[in-house]
């Protein structure tokens, strides 16, 4: 497997930069082997997806930042569980956490968004976990177009566990508005969820459309990141892109 790109700033002003999406199962596995498998990845940014909601889950979420060389950037309890972390090699203009309308009975669900600068690139962020209901799935979807559309910026790049494939309407209606990272420029592994058959792709980067993907797909065989540490760090795998943003 050819490796990916390393995060860099290019004399034209763009930026290669590491986007790692992974759903975290609330920190509940093996925190030691989720903040390894992180740190192996070297992310620019981290979308996390059921990040701690509940008791200290701010010291919780501090606390795998620090382990993998990050630093939190929003979300967690505030957006319903998404949250972003970032390294030191970004700047941060503004963070919001979006709550989605709830449906009765339903668990609540949110947006963790940021808007990052690294040198003269500009990035929207946005972490998602859509629903389990299909409906409710798909309106999901389509705030989260919205919201990014609103977010005044060129460029972007949305993650998180979409709870679908991609044959899925959502899927499909996110992919049809924005580039699927995997399907672009296919890297590493396949299927995010591997702990019942079938094996699915569930979760997913998307990118605007000016975005260079550079590689993207779950890190097996990744330096530094084993098979016992997927397993052990939580029931999603994480899915890693290398995108380059252009200037401005």
């Amino acid at each position: 497997m050819e490796p990916l790109p390393n995060s860099l700033t290019e004399p034209d002003g763009s930026a290669v930069v590491r986007v790692l999406s992974y759903n975290v199962r609330s920190m509940r596995d093996d925190t030691d082997a989720l903040a390894r498998v992180i740190t192996a990845c070297a992310p620019d940014l981290v979308l996390l997806q059921e990040a701690p909601r509940f008791f200290r889950w701010r010291k919780k979420l501090a606390r795998l930042a620090a382990a993998s060389g990050q630093v939190v950037l929003g979300g967690g309890a505030t957006a319903a569980g998404p949250a972003l972390l970032c390294s030191l090699r970004a700047t941060v203009e503004r963070t919001e956490d979006v709550l989605l309308p709830v449906t009765p009975g339903l668990h609540r669900r949110g947006l963790a968004t940021a808007v990052v600068r690294f040198g003269s690139a500009r990035l929207g962020v946005l972490s998602c976990h859509l629903s389990l209901q299909k409906d409710e799935r798909y309106e999901q979807g389509g705030m989260l177009l919205d919201r990014l559309a609103g977010m005044g910026v060129r460029h972007a790049v949305a993650g998180g566990d979409l709870n679908e494939p991609p044959d899925g309407r959502t899927f499909r209606r996110l992919a049809g508005t924005l580039q699927d990272c995997r399907a672009t420029a296919p890297w590493g592994g396949e299927h995010t969820w591997t702990r019942t058959e079938p094996h699915r792709r569930i979760d997913a980067v998307f990118a605007t459309k000016e975005v260079s993907v550079l590689g993207c797909g779950v890190p097996v065989g990744h330096p530094g990141v084993t098979d016992t540490d997927l397993r052990a760090a939580t029931d999603h795998l994480p899915v890693l892109a290398a995108l380059r943003i252009p200037a401005g």
